[in-house]
Formats: structure tokens, sequence, C-alpha cells
């Protein structure tokens, strides 16, 4: 083969052959740099077993975009035969190096890291190795380690339901895929296996490293596979007396025979092998550690000499100070000033749990807010991405952040356990990986320790305020937490029967724990939301909101979201104008980074004509918040209210492209170009949203008819009709005969329906000084009149 082209790879050089295939060094002609090529086997020519498995592993890896994994850049033809084009790799494998020499625990621990780092990445892809094993473990240049040959990949399938007579067919009866000393118990029981699999076998390769030897043999197959099943290993500290004691607990966990007692993911064991990589960094030069239990001159100890010496030439040179103390700030690294807490995955294994994942994603996002010196992305926007492939990288251009953090939350019983990683989000680096586990009473403060710990990892210096927040958490019944976070779960669905499952889940919180303020605010805040959505009569859902929420401010004045539901039952119900703003002042400074509280006070900004105060906060909750449809539909929104409708279209448009069926920014673009005079193009809008809202196919025939007949005026008629049809069997709010009959020109109408509204106190009434619909009105002594009564400026 050598000097043949295959495609545009000239062959240069033969690198190995095995069992899974041949491999070339090629240089590739037209990008001008050196690729490996992996054929089939000789012989293997009608093998379908054998190409299907080929063909497998190129999927498989390709799928997986990691710096742990061999990166695959295509797949050529020769011969009638695939050939795998891939990452040129220049190194050794882990066996090679273990045939040579003992692996320090240092290079140990980082292998270990890397490993497990990049079957996390293949385990959430649904790809389940089956082969991991030192010849797989590549070790490259400046300590990177690669995962090698996915040719005996599991792909699970996203839908279990689906037939998997496909993966069947590549294991012959009786033949166990994978490589004898590196089995798991399961696999070698022909039992259906998942991630667990790999993690036993990833604890084979760890105890390797550690004791220079496996830890099951036999002399033959056979007695080796019956010693994986019954033999325990021999424990590592007698075998190698340096090694820290935590790392012979993290590699018997790995080897538990139980897999359900073994590690239930990689990302715990990375979280465990990061944090004892930071513990034995830690033990000073020439001190003896208890953790790695012998004693010696540290390495480290002459590094930091040595990078001292560079930082005094570095200064000596005329290094700028300010620069040097940015670079020591973030540790060499560059620094994280924004950061967006992805949504963390639920390893519990139960769907049902989806809403506990969800819970912790948004708590820990609101611990983080509270700390001022890192703009944190809002949950609504970071939620997006639950269940997006895109790539850290990207995710953090669109959210416009430095860091990323991802992690896990697996529950069992009444255990909790957290899995964070901080990720630098421009070159997709991990900066930080952390494991905690508690009761789940504890895990108000559980969610507090990871804040905190973040916060420490950007360099960010917590005041005694902050200090103080974080450190205010009590212990909580399981119960009360659990129906509190089912609660937060079915209201933010935003919808009517969202709002009556969410109000079920709070009463259920406050009667087991009366004094557990967050429940409070969360019944406050559906009462509200079903008097505005017309299920409860505004005067039941304003009563029952204000008694909920003066007890939530009661239990915990310090509570910012309280402050801010308080703030929108004075605007929006009671029309106390400077109790409102009061209010949403204070709980912008309890939560200055709370873009709800910002998007709210500047609806109530712009509903009181202060047009400068109400853009800067419409602007800062869209900076903390960018891609979240409540974001944006309020920026479009509070520019309608300003009359600012050039503006508002070019942001109801932006907002269409991210949520396409959106019947209120449909509608709110068809207020625009209503009062733009474009009524051809507004009455399309409107029948977008309607069609969205469920409209039927004849009503919106009718309604475009009596467009084409009569115009904006047929239009708004048939609409009037069709309310007044709908208030027979529903209630209807006032406010929308109001805003009808002011369009239509029938004032007189307008203002009883106005009354109406007031008698009702009506949330939109609230509005009615910038209410585009009602400007036919403004001039009217009737007008002036409402306002006053209202307390609003005329």
């Amino acid at each position: 083969m050598i000097g043949q082209t295959i495609a545009h790879y000239r062959i240069v050089e033969k690198l190995g052959a095995g069992g899974m295939g041949v491999v070339y060094k090629a240089e590739d002609t037209r990008l001008h740099r050196y690729v490996a090529l992996k054929f089939l086997p000789p012989g293997t020519a009608g093998d379908s077993t054998a190409f299907r498995r080929f063909e497998r592993e190129a999927q498989a890896a390709s799928a997986l975009n990691h710096p742990n994994i061999c990166t695959i850049y295509e797949v050529e033809e020769h011969n009638r035969q695939p050939v795998i084009v891939m990452e040129l790799l220049e190194g050794e494998t882990l066996k090679q190096r273990l045939s040579q020499a003992a692996i320090a625990t240092e290079q140990l621990l980082e292998i270990g890291i890397q490993a497990s780092d990049a079957l996390d990445a293949a385990h959430s892809k649904g790809i389940i190795h089956r082969d991991i094993k030192p010849g797989n473990i590549f070790l490259v240049g400046q300590g990177r380690v690669k995962i090698l040959d996915f040719g005996l990949a599991k792909v699970v399938p996203a839908d279990l339901t689906e037939n998997q007579s496909g993966e069947d067919s590549l294991t012959l009866e009786g033949v166990i895929p994978g490589t004898t000393a590196y089995m798991s118990p399961e696999q070698i029981g022909g039992e259906e296996i998942d991630g667990r699999s790999d993690l036993f076998s990833l604890g084979v390769v760890l105890y390797e490293m550690s004791a220079g030897k496996r830890p099951f043999v036999g002399k033959n197959r056979l007695l080796t596979l019956d010693a994986i099943l019954h033999a325990r290993p021999a424990p590592l500290t007698t075998l190698n007396a340096a090694l820290p004691t935590e790392l012979e607990h993290i590699i018997d966990k790995c080897l538990e025979k139980d897999r359900n007692q073994r590690y239930q993911h990689a990302s715990s064991i990375y979280s465990d092998l990061q944090r004892l990589k930071r513990d034995t960094e830690a033990v000073p030069s020439g001190v003896k550690s208890t953790t790695a239990g012998a004693t010696r001159v540290s390495w480290r100890g002459m590094v930091a000499t040595f990078v001292g010496l560079l930082l005094l030439f570095a200064i000596a040179a005329g290094l700028r100070a300010g620069k040097l103390r940015q670079w020591l700030r973030s540790g060499g690294a560059a620094p994280i000033n924004s950061l967006a807490v992805l949504p963390l995955r639920n390893l519990s294994g139960d769907p049902a749990q989806e809403y506990f994942a969800d819970g912790m994603t948004e708590q820990l996002t609101t611990d983080l807010s509270k700390i001022g010196g890192v703009k944190v992305i809002s949950r609504t926007s970071a939620m997006r991405y639950k269940g997006v492939n895109k790539s850290l990288p990207e995710i953090a251009r669109e959210l416009n952040v430095d860091g990323v953090i991802e992690g896990s939350v697996e529950r069992s019983g009444d255990r909790v356990r957290i899995t964070a990683q901080l990720i630098q989000a421009a070159n997709d680096t991990h900066l930080w990986a952390e494991s905690y586990e508690r009761d789940l009473q504890d895990v108000l403060s559980l969610q507090a320790d990871v804040a905190r710990d973040i916060a420490n990892k950007v360099r960010v210096s917590l005041t005694p305020q902050e200090q103080a927040q974080l450190s205010n958490s009590r212990s909580i019944d399981p119960r009360v937490y659990e129906a509190y976070l089912k609660g937060r779960y079915y209201y933010d669905k935003i919808s009517t029967e969202g709002f009556e499952e969410g109000l079920k889940y709070f009463r259920q919180a406050v009667t087991l724990d009366p004094n557990y303020a967050p429940a409070y605010v969360g019944l406050a805040d559906c009462f509200k939301e079903l008097g505005i959505w017309g299920i409860l009569p505004p005067q039941d859902a304003r009563e029952q909101a204000k008694e909920a929420i003066q007890k939530a401010v009661s239990l915990d004045p310090n509570l910012a979201e309280a402050h801010a539901t308080l703030a929108h039952l004075h605007f929006v119900y009671d029309w106390d104008w400077r109790g409102a703003e009061e209010e949403f002042e204070r709980a912008l400074q309890l939560n200055p980074r709370s873009s709800d509280v910002r998007w709210r006070y500047a609806i109530f900004l712009a509903a009181v004509g202060k047009n400068d105060a109400a853009i800067a906060q419409i602007g800062e909750a869209h900076d903390l918040d960018p891609v979240s449809h409540v974001a944006n539909t309020i920026q479009g929104f509070v520019y309608l209210l300003l009359n600012r409708c050039d503006e508002a279209v070019e942001q109801l448009h932006k907002t269409l492209v991210l949520y396409p069926d959106s019947a209120i920014d449909y509608y709110n673009l068809g207020l625009c170009l209503e009062r733009k005079g474009l009524y051809s193009q507004a009455v399309d809008e409107y029948l977008k949203s309607e069609e969205i809202e469920g409209a039927s196919k004849d009503e919106l025939t009718g309604r475009r008819r009596a467009f084409q007949k009569r115009g904006m005026r047929g239009y708004l008629e048939q609409e009037l009709q069709s309310d007044i049809e709908e208030a027979k069997e529903h209630y209807v709010p006032s406010s929308n005969f109001a805003n009808l009959y002011a369009r239509l020109g029938d004032k007189d109408r307008a203002f009883e329906s106005l009354e109406k509204a007031y008698d009702r106190r009506e949330h939109t009434l609230a509005f009615v000084e910038v209410e585009p619909e009602l400007d036919s009105l403004r001039s009217d002594q009737r007008y002036s009149d409402l306002l006053h009564r209202m307390g609003l400026p005329q």
C-alpha cells in the first residue's frame, strides 16, 4: 500500500495492524496534513459482520466531538471497502507505556480524569464502548489522552422500543464482545449492558496502572472469567504503599460486581478523581501527605519556584501591573465574567424526576445570580438548550457568556447528588469539577455550597451580604421541597392547567410547612396569573394572592421574588403606583441579576410613562435572558407601549424567528402594523395569531372576507361578535370590549366597558394610559376622570 493514493490521501507508512483493522499514515494532499487511514483486516472482504462493525466504528466515533476521543474526519472507499480517515496520533498506547515503566500517581489521575470525561461524553450520546483497555487508550504529547476503537461500540437507541435486531446480529451466539481481562460481570453473563459496564473496565485499567498488574487473572480464559465473576482483587495499598487511600476507594467502587453498587455515571468518577487530584496537589512540598502515604520532595514545589522566577523577570522587564494582576486573578486562563447554568441532567433513571432536575437548575441559577461579581444568564434562556445538540462554544456565543456550568442530578430515595463542571466556553476547557452528596433535607445548603465553590473558582470575592444570603440555608422536610419543586415545574409551563396544578402542590407544601416562604410566593403567583388569564374573578385572585404574598414577606423579608410578586400585585390589581415602584426597587436591591424582576419592572415603568427607565430595564432583562421567550416578547411589548413601533416590529420579528408559534407576538405585531396604517398586513398577523390559538378554518375565512368587504372595521366587528358569543359561556374581560369599541369609534360603549373593568379591578386597566387600542379616547374628559380615580398622572 505504500505510495498508493486513496482519494486525495497518499499512503506514507504502515503504523500497525490488529483484529479490528490495519492503520497507515497518509498525507492529505489537499490540506497538506498527515492523517491515519484505517482499513479492514486482510481476509475480511466478504465478512459482513466485520464490515458492519467497521462501519459502526466510523458512525459512533464521528458522532462524538470531544478532545479525548480520536476524531473521525470522513469515510472513503477503496476496492469497494470502506476506509476510515481519522486524526493521526503521535505517541503510544497505555499498553505500551505499562510495559515499559510504572505509572506515577499524578499521571494515573490525569489519565483517569480524561478517560472518564470521554466516556461521559460517549454515554450521554447513548454510545457504550464495550472494549475499554490499555490498548485502546492512547497517550499523545502534553499529557493528552485519546480513546480509540469504537468497533465494538453499542449504540443505545433514543426510543427504547426501537428494534435492536441489527445490534444483536453483530454479536455471534456464544461470543462475548470485548477483551476478556477487562470485561464486566454483566458483559460475561450476556446480560443487557449499559454505560456502567465501561466503568468496570475503566476500573480494571486504573487498577492495572496502580498495581502494575491486572486485578483478575487466571491460567486460561475460563479461569479469568471466573475470577471477574467471583474473586476479590488484592487490596491496592498492599501492592503500592504510596497509593492514596482515596484512589483505592474510587477503584474499588468501579470494580463492584453488582452494577447497582458501582459508580452509576462516568461524570461521578471524573469528579472524584478531579477532587483527589486537587487534594493531592495541595500537599506542601516536603510534607508527608496522609493521602499520598509517603514523604517526598514535591516536583510541583520546584515548578512553583521556577514560575515565581519567571514572574519576577516579567515584572523586571516592564510587564504592566494591571495585566499581571488580571492574569493572576484568572489563574492563567481568560477571566470569567459571565456564566450560564445549562439544564442539569436527570440521572435518577426515572423520567418522572425531571421536575427535580429542573428545580435544582433553577435554584443553582438563583443562588449564583445573588453574586454581584458575575453576570448569570437567566434559567429561561438556559433551559432552551435542554436536549439540544449544540457544542458548548456555540451555546456560549448565543448566550454571550465566558463560562458554562453543566452537570447532573441524581436522586436516590432521600439522598441527592449533584455533579457540577465549570467549562471555559471559548475553547471548551474544563476548569473545575466537583460532586456533592447530601440528605435531601440539606439540599438548600448543598445548592449554596455549589454556588459558593463556583464563585471561588471564577475568582469572585463575595461581599458579607452575599455570604450571608448563601449561608442562610435551613434544613427542609423532603416532602415540602418535593411539593415546592413540582409546583414550580407546573407553574413554569405558563398555562392555565399549569397554574392550577402548581397551586395544588404549593398548597401541599405550606400545609406540610407553614413557615416555608418560597411556597407562599408560588401560591401568590398562581392566584395572580389565574386572575390575569380570566380563570378566577379578578377580585378573588387579588385577595388570595395578596394574603399569600404578605405571609411570604413576613416569613422572609429578604426574599427577592416575594417583593417582585408583591410589586406586580400592587401594579396590576391595587393600582398602587408608588408601592409598586418601592417593591420593585427592593426586589432589585436584593437580587439585581434577576431578569424576571427587571422585565416586570420595565412593563410597570412603561405603563406609568417613565420611558427611558423602561428601556433601560428591559435592556438589562434581555441581556440576562437573551434567548428566552418572555424576555424577547416583553421587549417588543414595551416598545409597543412606548409607541416606538419601528423598534417593536424589528424586535417582534426577531422573537418570531426564535419562537415561530407564538400567538401573542403575532398579535402584538398586528397592533404595530395597524397603528402604522398597514391594515392588510396587520390582519395577516392577527389571523396567524388566531390560527395558533385554535380558531377554526371557517372563523378565519369569515374574518378574512369581512376585512376584504369592509376593511379594518369589518374585521373588528367580526372579532367583537365572537367575544360577545364567548361571554355568554365564559368570563371575558370588560377591557377586551373597551378596546374593540374604541377602535370601532363607539366611545360611549368603550367607556361603559372601562367602568365595568374599573369596578372589577381588571389587571389590563393598569395599562390604560399607554394601551394603543385606546388612542381614540384620550381627548375625552371621561378618560381624564378615569386616570384621576386610578391615581395616574394626566
